[in-house]
This record gives structure tokens, C-alpha cells and sequence, in this order.
């Protein structure tokens, strides 16, 4: 596919031209500070409540929940706003950029195919929080309700980038109001039982499953983090987006993660989201519970699009690597209507009751998948490549990177083969070496380093000096700094 975008008519008041195509030097523009909206908003949200829901149903006490939520929040952010900083450099969607590893037909058939399972299951998981929330707030069906926060979420993704971007600004200062309201109503109300601040006996099993649990979920952005910094002039300095991303992210993250705990912990046991959310605020004062049910509904709307928007284009890369696909806005319109339809089903058939058994299942396997694919696109583009691409070569499937990257679907497959003996995923598997450490999952631990360093030990047979060059006669990208 080419590099320029083309569409089917003139630019639509607004609506983003590009989709994973590279962004042209002229259209960048922008500051590191911009995306630290998106990903503060990102979490003050009912899935970033319902987080917090989850964790404590893991079998830790609230205060081991909390510690292990600090732990894993900061530990999976630290390699998601790494992946943001290469959005600038690049000027490409994030997955886009696993070709140079995986290969054309590589990426397309392993990490994108994940990807869009990802992007699914999130947005199923908003879907039913959506549903439910509209359901409590006006009584209409949880189907409907689904269908029309879709509806809204479906014109903020069509519109793309800068749209996603303004919405996340409006919406800041307002969430951490209203967020800090809930928090005291939370903390404060009279809701929670005797002895919660209690510790308890330190358990290694259950505080595990929470830090795998919540790093997973801050790993859930990595796929598509870069596609919000990707339109910012190539010459920001990588500490800059590091930090514009990883702060905000892990400080809102850690923020609602915890407020959703300690709202589980005033509720009755098996309470969905949105109701003990409703029940932890109206202690506060009658009708504040419709409020902050309102707000974090409107974070998710934000989220449901960005989900979306990334889903489209997983979609669009999956098929180019087929077949040559233009990215217009009927493509855009169309892939998107794809996801709308898939997760109104699969959200349908789940059902709100089995939100916590889905969502906490469905993280989980996903943070098995990505980290493999976040050791070796971390590796490539800081230690080997060092975010040196030549980018008509990506869209090439017969240039330099070939159809199929040997080192990166090898170095994947091991590093996810090694993971296996150690995961956990709650009734349904523990792996041989879990079962011996007493239900402790250290798989973590062990897919980042052995994927990591297989694919560095494959890629010193890479020609790095002939793509060097390549890249410097391209004249599109500048060393990293």
C-alpha cells in the first residue's frame, strides 16, 4: 500500500484522513504533554473501576489487594509508555511497526490476529459495563443501552486522532473532581466492614494473581499506545512521551484500581461494578451514585471508541497484508461496523453476571500473549534497530523484511512456550511449575527475558549495515535520542 493516504472525497470536517498509513512530516504537530490526557483519562472509567472490582476477588485481604495493585500498575506501565515513545520516531500505528520482527504475512497472522482479540475482548468487557450502567440509570435493556453508548462511541473513533485527543482534554479536570468526590465517598461513607485495613497473613499466591492481573491490564494498551503519539513531530525526545505516558497512566490507574476495591469491599459479595459503585456513592449523599455512574459512563464512551479506532485498524493491517488496502473512510466505517456487531454478540452471550469470571480470564490470557511480542518489539527498536525503520519497506511484502521473520515468530513462540509451565488462570488452567510453587505465577518473569534475549542473540545475523543505509537514502526517520 502506499505511504499518502487516500480517501474517497475531499477531507470531512475533522474526521482523520490517515489510518495505518505513515504520517507525513508536514501533519505532525502536537506536544509529549498531549497524550498524557488520553492515558489519565484512560483508566477513570468503569472497566478501570471494575479493575479494581476484580482484584479483590482474587483472595487477597484489601490491603495486600492494594499493595499488589501499586506493584503490578507500575511494573506493566513502565513497558507500555516505552512502546509510546516510539510513536513520534515512527509515525506508524504500533503494530504496524512488528513487521521489521515478524515479517508481512508474520505480524498479520500472530501478533495483529492477538491484537484484535484484544481489542474484542476489552471492548466486550465495555460493552457490558455500558449495558449495564444504562440499565441502571434509565431501566432500558442492557442490549440497548450497549447499542446506544456504541452509538456515541462509534462517531468519536470515526472522527479518529484529534478528536480522541480533545475529548480526553475536556474530560480531565472534571474526572479527577468528580473521581475525588467518589474517592471520599468510598473511604468515608460508612460503607466498609470492621477490620478491612487489617493486613492479614501475607499470602504469595493470590497477591501474584493481582499483579499479574493488573499489570496485564496496563500491558493492554501497549498494541496501540504509539497510535496516540504518532502525529507528534519525530525530533520529541524519547524521555519526553516516556513520561508524558507512563505517569499519568500508572497514577490514574493506581488511583481508580484501588477506588474500585475498596467500593468492592463496602458492597455485598458478588456485586457487579456499576451497582456497588451506585451503593459506595449514594452513602455519600442521595443521588451522588447517579452522578458517578454518569461520569465514569462517559470515561468508558472515550474508551469504548479508542478501542474501536484501534480494532479498525488491526482490521485494515490484518487485510493489507493480503491484499493492498486504501485507508479510507469507508474501510474505516465498515471494520468498524465489524466490531460493533462482534461485541454486541459475545457481550450478549456472556451476560453482566459473568463479567468478573470473563474480564479478570480474558486479562490474563491476553498478558500471556503480549509479552512475548512487548519483549521483542521493545528489544528491536531500542537495542537492535534502534528505531532506525525503512518505513516504504514496511508496506513492502517483498522488501527486507520478508513475508515471514524468523526470529521473531521463533523467539515468540519459545518465549511463550517457556511462560506455559508457569501460568495460572483461574479454573480453568495451572501450569506443572505453578502447581509446584503453590499456585504462584512467575510467568511474567520469565516470557520477557527469554523472549527479549533469543530475539537480540537471532537478530546479530541481521544486515544492519545495508538497512542503515536504506534508511538514511529514505531520509524519513532521525536517529533516536
Amino acid at each position: 500500500m502506499g505511504l499518502v493516504a487516500s480517501d474517497d472525497s475531499a477531507p470531512l470536517a475533522g474526521i482523520e484522513q490517515h489510518s495505518i498509513d505513515w504520517v507525513p512530516l508536514s501533519e505532525r504537530h502536537g506536544k509529549p504533554s498531549n497524550v498524557g490526557a488520553i492515558w489519565f483519562v484512560g483508566s477513570l472509567n468503569l472497566t478501570g473501576l471494575a479493575t479494581g472490582v476484580v482484584t479483590l476477588s482474587m483472595g487477597a485481604s484489601l490491603v495486600w489487594t492494594v499493595m499488589a495493585t501499586v506493584l503490578g500498575s507500575l511494573f506493566g506501565t513502565f513497558f507500555m509508555a516505552f512502546h509510546s515513545a516510539q510513536g513520534p520516531q515512527l509515525g506508524l500505528p504500533q503494530l504496524v511497526q512488528s513487521r521489521p520482527q515478524f515479517g508481512y504475512l508474520g505480524a498479520a497472522l500472530t501478533v495483529w490476529v492477538f491484537a484484535l482479540v484484544n481489542y474484542v475482548a476489552f471492548n466486550t468487557s465495555d460493552a457490558l459495563l455500558s449495558g449495564q450502567a444504562m440499565n441502571t440509570l434509565t431501566g432500558i435493556p442492557n442490549g440497548i443501552g450497549y447499542l446506544l453508548a456504541a452509538a456515541v462511541a462509534t462517531v468519536i473513533a470515526l472522527f479518529g486522532y484529534e478528536w480522541i485527543h480533545r475529548l480526553n482534554r475536556w474530560l480531565t479536570w472534571p474526572f479527577v473532581v468528580i473521581t475525588a468526590v467518589i474517592t471520599v465517598a468510598a473511604l468515608f461513607g460508612g460503607g466498609l466492614p470492621d477490620g478491612v485495613w487489617e493486613a492479614g497473613p501475607f499470602k504469595l499466591a493470590p497477591f501474584m494473581l493481582v499483579f499479574v492481573f493488573v499489570a496485564g491490564f496496563q500491558l493492554g494498551w501497549a498494541p496501540y499506545v504509539s497510535d496516540y503519539s504518532r502525529y507528534l513531530r519525530p525530533d520529541v525526545p524519547v524521555r519526553s512521551t516516556f513520561w508524558w505516558t507512563y505517569l499519568p497512566s500508572a497514577i490514574s490507574g493506581i488511583w481508580v484500581f484501588v477506588l474500585g476495591a475498596v467500593v468492592s469491599a463496602g458492597a455485598p459479595k458478588g456485586t457487579d461494578p456499576v451497582t456497588a459503585l451506585k451503593l459506595s456513592a449514594d452513602r455519600l449523599f442521595g443521588g451522588f451514585g447517579t452522578v458517578a455512574v454518569v461520569v465514569l459512563l462517559v470515561g468508558l464512551l472515550s474508551i469504548m471508541a479508542i478501542n474501536q479506532y484501534g480494532g479498525s485498524l488491526t482490521m485494515i493491517s490484518i487485510m493489507d497484508s493480503f491484499r493492498s488496502v486504501k485507508p479510507t473512510r469507508t474501510i474505516r466505517v465498515a471494520t468498524i461496523g465489524v466490531m460493533l456487531a462482534a461485541v454486541g454478540t459475545i457481550s450478549t452471550l456472556v451476560g453482566i453476571d459473568q463479567f468478573n469470571w470473563f474480564f479478570s480470564n480474558v486479562v490474563v490470557a491476553l498478558t500471556y500473549l503480549f509479552i512475548p511480542w512487548t519483549a521483542i518489539n521493545l528489544v528491536d527498536y531500542f537495542f537492535v534497530r534502534r528505531g532506525q525503520y525503512v518505513v516504504k519497506e514496511i508496506f513492502n511484502p517483498d522488501g527486507i523484511y520478508g513475508r515471514w521473520g524468523w526470529r521473531g515468530n521463533l523467539a515468540y513462540g519459545i518465549g511463550l512456550a517457556c511462560m506455559v509451565p508457569f501460568m495460572v488462570i483461574t479454573g480453568l488452567f495451572v501450569g506443572p511449575v505453578a502447581k509446584l510453587l503453590s499456585g504462584v505465577d512467575y510467568s511474567i518473569f520469565v516470557g520477557l527475558p527469554v523472549a527479549g534475549g533469543l530475539y537480540w542473540l537471532f537478530a546479530r545475523s541481521l544486515d544492519l549495515a545495508t538497512e542503515r543505509q536504506m534508511v538514511r537514502e529514505e531520509g524519513l526517520l532521525e536517529p533516536v535520542h
